[in-house]
């Protein structure tokens, strides 16, 4: 499971205890996580967790980054790639679903490269984000704006889940294949 989030630390308390139950959840499932290879924030958090319940964790991380994010070298695999196009392809490759806890411009970037791909049929991994105390309600907004607005279809809402909670991303991830998605030209 790839998991995008965030590198901050000065992030509310919701976040890193979603982020540690996510962690372990993924852990006793026998995934192996997939994440941004940093120590730091929800990252760090994350991959911790996992570890502590008995987890695989990969973490990817970018050279330029190995400094500043603080590598994760705990990790049973740690990639290090040239650059952050390198970085984003191998979590992609790496992945067989998508979550998204709260995060940054980063997150963001990643979760929408993967949910367009997904719209242009270019994968049909699952995707989910964690909407923790309503972090991505103002993304939906936006999203429901691009469908009153046209420029997206609604039915691309079959290409994501929303979960609230640990249990949420975990029923999303055990629900059968997803939705038949439309045609990306309206």
């Amino acid at each position: 499971m790839c998991v995008y989030c965030s590198s901050s630390t000065a992030v509310d308390r919701r976040h890193v205890e979603v982020a540690r139950d996510l962690g372990a959840a993924l852990a006793e499932r026998g995934y192996v996580l997939v994440w941004g290879g940093a120590t730091v924030g929800l990252m760090g958090e994350v991959a911790r967790a996992a570890r502590a319940a008995g987890g695989r964790t990969v973490g990817v991380i970018p050279e330029s980054l190995l400094a500043v994010e603080i590598a994760d070298h705990a990790a049973d695999e740690l990639v290090i790639t040239p650059d952050m196009l390198s970085r984003k392809r191998e979590l992609a490759d790496r992945a067989d679903a998508f979550v998204a806890l709260p995060g940054g411009f980063g997150t963001l970037e990643e979760l929408l490269e993967q949910l367009t791909g997904r719209l242009l049929g270019l994968h049909d991994k699952p995707i989910v984000l964690v909407d923790v105390a309503g972090f991505w309600q103002p993304l939906f907004e936006l999203f429901e704006h691009l469908y009153r607005e046209q420029f997206a279809r609604p039915e691309s809402r079959g290409a994501y889940s929303v979960a609230v909670d640990v249990g949420g991303v975990l029923g999303a991830l055990d629900a059968p294949g997803g939705s038949t998605l439309p045609s990306k030209w309206l």
